[in-house]
């Protein structure tokens, strides 16, 4: 049977983008859909705009310790509508670089919404054009999630927190994840009068103890009202702000509420119930470890699987997908060890177990940590200390995990990572050469453990 292309991809992001190049140096004929901008959710509303909203939330920090330093900064004052109009200049130059490496690559270029209607077929939607492929990728990412209350319409999530027409007085952020801890940090950062409410015990729940407990304590000291252990029962209007219902009884007067209460993949009338693509109960799409679905012919990579939700682990798994149905060279993704960064402020590092999930793999563990007012803040009067944890199993003593919680950790941990994946050992560490005045130096100086642990 012939088809029209070899490959279709379904999402534009970063690991539809990466699979549809990479066929296409290999000979394919391949085309991609995507319905919205080409980039995904890293390019278009995440990552990027992301980490441009985090550095211009940082400025009024750095502006507060400059007199430590001898600096008169003077009157300052924040343009929210400049920052808006810098960051929509950089995501079109950046979408327009992946449209035409598409382009450049071979690839053909649909900027419409694409459907399954059935085996090897492709319907787009906004011309009716149908087409058939070989093989179908499916790289459609996810969408925010809204908890069913009253009045979540009334709330934002992040796609439109990038481009609020003006900037609120006051912002209650809900969730606890990454996402609301970082929004939180830069509308605090802003100037915002800013609250975090959590249904949990501890913000980022999955992380190490110690860092999610010395996050929650530094949100605190940075002026955000951390509400833990509740829940958004009604959103109601109060002339130009909202009254926000808690399942404590308590009632927040706010500017603005925003949700991030997770993600969830955008598979919704996609129609791989039409092919016989098993899902789960979020929507995902089920995949083996080749990244193949229950379907002949059709696969899925990224944040649609809802294995690991990191643009890095989307281009992986793309990679991996072309090496496996275009290359004839199975090739798998190592989902462990990866390193991670949380833009809160302070900023977050992770690589690894937490000490409790290196607990209960290995059953004995040596523990490193180290708690440390770093050097900028003894000038600047900052009372914010850096934490470093290192955790180490203790029959082979190599290094399981690693925690960083201050200044440039998401920096650090890239670093590290190439030690640890390596199988690297406390005594890889510590005969190391410490890189003085450093932070990091920490890393590699912590020669007593602080305790053991047996399960």
């Amino acid at each position: 049977m012939s088809f029209d292309f070899d490959l279709f991809v379904i999402g534009a992001g970063s690991g539809g983008v990466r699979a549809a190049r990479m066929a296409a140096s290999h000979g394919a004929k391949v085309a991609i859909a995507e319905e919205y901008r080409f980039g995904g959710t890293c390019v278009i509303r995440g990552c990027v705009p992301k980490k441009l909203f985090v550095y211009a939330a940082r400025f009024d920090g750095a502006f507060q310790d400059a007199a430590g330093f001898g600096w008169d900064v003077g009157d300052v004052s924040f343009n929210w509508q400049k920052l808006v109009a810098a960051k929509d200049k950089e995501i079109s130059r950046l979408s327009d670089i992946y449209l035409k490496n598409l382009t450049n690559s071979g690839v053909t270029s649909f900027s419409e919404r694409a459907e399954i209607t059935g085996p090897n077929e492709i319907k787009l939607v906004s011309s009716g054009q149908t087409i058939t492929a070989k093989t179908i990728l499916i790289a459609v990412g996810g969408a925010p999630y809204k908890p069913e209350i009253e009045g979540a319409e009334l709330g934002i999530t992040s796609n439109e927190a990038f481009d609020l027409e003006t900037l609120p007085a006051s912002i209650t952020v809900i969730g606890g994840g990454y996402i609301a801890v970082e929004f939180a940090s830069i509308f605090n950062g802003l100037g915002v009068d800013t609250a975090l409410a959590y249904r949990g015990p501890e913000v980022l729940r999955g992380f190490d103890m110690d860092v999610r407990t010395g996050l929650t304590e530094a949100l605190g000291t940075r002026g955000i009202d951390v509400r833990l252990s509740v829940s958004p029962t009604k959103i109601e209007r109060q002339g130009d702000g909202y009254l926000l219902h808690l399942d404590d009884g308590s009632v927040l007067e706010t500017g603005l509420v925003m949700f991030a209460t997770g993600r969830v993949p955008h598979t919704s009338g996609l129609g791989l119930d039409t092919v016989g693509v098993t899902m789960g109960q979020n929507g995902k799409v089920i995949v083996d470890e080749y990244s193949k679905t229950s379907a002949d012919g059709i696969y899925a990579v990224g944040d649609v699987t809802d294995r690991v939700n990191l643009t890095p682990i989307a281009i992986r798994e793309g990679a991996a997908f072309v090496e496996t149905v275009f290359n004839n060279n199975p090739t798998a993704v190592d989902h462990s060890l990866i390193p991670t960064a949380v833009f809160s402020e302070p900023e977050i590092g992770t690589l690894g177990l937490s000490e409790d999930e290196a607990l209960s793999k290995y059953g004995e563990i040596d523990v490193y940590k180290s708690q440390f007012n770093p050097m900028k803040n003894a000038v600047s009067d900052r009372v914010e200390k850096t934490l470093m944890k290192l955790i180490v199993e203790t029959k082979g003593q190599r290094v399981v995990g690693c925690h960083i919680l201050g200044p440039d950790a998401g920096e650090i941990i890239q670093a590290l990572g190439i030690a640890v994946v390596m199988g690297a050992t406390k005594a890889d560490f510590d005969k190391t050469v410490a890189l003085h005045p450093s932070a990091a130096e920490e890393l590699v100086t912590m020669r007593d453990k602080s305790y053991s642990r047996t399960a």
